[in-house]
């Protein structure tokens, strides 16, 4: 299921420019940060993490495309699209250490950074701004799902529909409908009525 071995060194110059995006740090301080991440590939529809598993990782995506779901009554709600540069995890079970709900997907070939927890924890008391660092990431992670809920329950169906494509219409491309449909809340009929006037304009 993994891809050809890959050097993860390749990879570490996007990851400090990633973390800059929350604090100053130095190039000597990240350095003492790469012995605990791991590189790992992942095939398209390779299931990351299953459901009923304790999430043991953080994981940055550096290629590809991660979808987190969780299984109703009416289907597949899917509550996270991760494409390059965005961190996805199953963030209860990672915390609580208990079994998750969610199950973690490739839609597409992926390459992630990871972190084990135990490695996280090692990394929070022994590395030198790893505490504010961290601080700094789940604030962020906190705000931008916040907002993304706020979003939802103040815009209208159509106004949520043109916000994303807008913002991110190269998601149409990549994107099963049927999960982009789920990703916004909107019935499949509804996305497909929508995608349609979108492009008669």
């Amino acid at each position: 299921m993994r891809e050809r071995k890959l050097d993860i060194k390749s990879y570490l110059d996007h990851v400090f420019a990633y973390l800059q995006r929350f604090v100053e740090m130095s190039r000597q301080e990240f350095d003492q940060l790469t012995p605990f991440l791991e590189l790992r590939p992942f095939d398209k529809k390779a299931i990351i993490l299953p459901q009923g598993q304790v999430d043991d990782y953080l994981n940055l995506v550096m290629k590809g495309m991660v979808r987190k779901y969780i299984i109703t009554k009416r289907g597949e709600a899917t509550l996270q699209l991760a494409t390059e540069g965005h961190i996805i995890q199953s963030e209860i079970s990672f915390h609580t250490r208990k079994p998750t709900d969610v199950i973690l997907e490739a839609l597409e070939p992926s390459v992630l950074i990871s972190i084990h927890f135990d490695n996280m924890e090692l990394a929070l008391q022994n590395v030198p701004g790893a505490e504010r660092l961290g601080r700094a990431m789940v604030t962020q992670m906190f705000i931008k799902k916040d907002m993304r809920y706020y979003d939802q329950l103040q815009m209208t169906t159509r106004e949520r529909f043109l916000a994303y494509v807008t913002n991110h219409p190269h998601m149409l491309q990549r994107v099963p409908q049927k999960i982009l449909a789920s990703y916004l809340n909107i019935k499949p009929e509804t996305f497909s009525r929508l995608k349609h006037l979108l492009r008669k304009k």
